[in-house]
C-alpha cells in the first residue's frame, strides 16, 4: 500500500512538510487547499511544486477547500467552487508525472473532496436541511458537476473523491451515488470520522466499497453519553480497529493518509505501522 501524509499546521512551509514526509520515508503528501500556504493561485505555481517533491522523490494528492459548496443557492458563490474545481483538476494533470515515477500507476490521483451539508432551520420541534426540503434544486447541481468533473478530466488518471465527514445527510446519499455512477468519482473513508459518529456511515461504504480507492487513517474514540467522540488521534491512541480497516484498504490496494493533526501523532502512526506489519515505503 502507499502510505503518506497531510500538510500539517506545525509545518510552516512546504518544503518543512516535505522534508518530513521523506524523513518518515512516507510515498506522498496531501496538499490541503483549506491553508493559506495551498491556495489555487500558488497551487498553480505547478512548477515550484514539481520540482520539490521530484528532488524528494515523492507526490502529491490534493484535498480541496472544506467549504467547498457547489450546490449554493446563490450561483455566483457556486460558479466560483466550481471555477475552483475546474482549476485544481488543471493542477492535478500536471502532477500527474509525479505519481507516474513515485506512486502506483494502478489507482488515479486522487483530488479530495467533503460534501457541504449546507444551511438548516431551526423549527420549534426540529431542524430543517434546506437542501433536504430543495432536494431538486440541490439535486440538479450535481448532475452539472458530474458532467463538467468528466469533461474537465477527459482521460486524465484523476479522481474526485468524496470523503465522509460528521455523518452523510440522506439527501447527500443519493446525490453521491449518482456521483459515483461515474468512473471520475470514487469514495474516501475517513476511518476517524467513522468512529466519532458512531460508524453510522459504515453501511453506506460497504455497500459501495467498488468505489473506495482512498483513505484517511487515524485512530478514534466513539462519542459516549458523556463525551463527544474524538478522532485524528495516532494510530493505537483510540477504539478503531487499525488493522482490519488496513486489510481492507490493502484490498483495494488504496491510498492511505495518515490524517493525524500534529507531528508527534504522525511519528507515532508510522511507529506503529512499523511495528505491526512494517507497511512503509520501501
Amino acid at each position: 500500500m502507499q502510505f503518506g501524509m497531510p500538510t500539517l499546521i506545525e509545518n510552516g512551509a512546504l518544503e518543512d512538510n516535505i522534508c518530513l514526509c521523506k524523513k518518515l520515508n512516507l510515498q506522498f503528501l496531501e496538499l490541503n487547499m483549506n491553508f493559506p500556504e495551498y491556495q489555487l493561485h500558488k497551487l498553480e505555481h505547478t512548477d515550484k511544486f514539481f520540482r520539490a517533491a521530484e528532488e524528494a522523490g515523492l507526490y502529491y494528492t490534493i484535498h480541496l477547500d472544506e467549504n467547498l459548496n457547489i450546490a449554493d443557492f446563490n450561483l455566483l458563490v457556486a460558479n466560483a467552487y466550481l471555477e475552483t474545481v475546474k482549476r485544481t483538476l488543471e493542477v492535478a494533470k500536471k502532477l500527474i508525472p509525479l505519481r507516474n515515477e513515485y506512486g502506483e500507476k494502478e489507482q488515479p490521483l486522487v483530488v479530495n473532496m467533503h460534501m457541504h451539508h449546507g444551511i438548516f432551520i431551526t423549527l420549534p420541534d426540529r431542524k430543517v436541511q434546506m437542501y433536504d426540503r430543495n432536494f431538486d434544486v440541490y439535486f440538479h447541481s450535481f448532475l452539472k458537476f458530474r458532467a463538467l468533473c468528466e469533461k474537465w478530466i477527459g482521460d486524465s488518471d484523476i479522481i474526485v473523491s468524496i470523503e465522509n465527514t460528521d455523518g452523510f445527510r440522506e439527501y447527500e446519499k443519493r446525490a453521491i451515488e449518482y456521483l459515483l455512477e461515474s468512473p471520475k468519482f470514487g469514495l474516501t473513508w475517513d476511518i476517524g470520522h467513522s468512529k466519532a459518529i458512531g460508524e453510522t456511515d459504515v453501511p453506506f461504504m460497504m455497500e459501495h466499497s467498488n468505489k473506495l480507492g482512498h483513505f484517511h487513517i487515524h485512530d478514534g474514540i466513539a462519542q459516549s453519553d458523556k463525551e463527544k467522540g474524538r478522532n485524528h488521534l495516532a494510530l493505537g491512541d483510540g477504539e478503531i480497529d487499525i488493522q482490519e480497516r488496513l486489510s481492507m484498504a490493502c484490498n483495494r490496494n488504496a491510498r492511505c493518509v495518515l490524517e493525524t493533526k500534529t507531528i508527534a501523532a504522525l511519528k507515532k502512526s508510522v511507529e506503529y505501522l512499523k511495528a505491526q506489519e512494517g507497511l512503509t515505503r520501501h
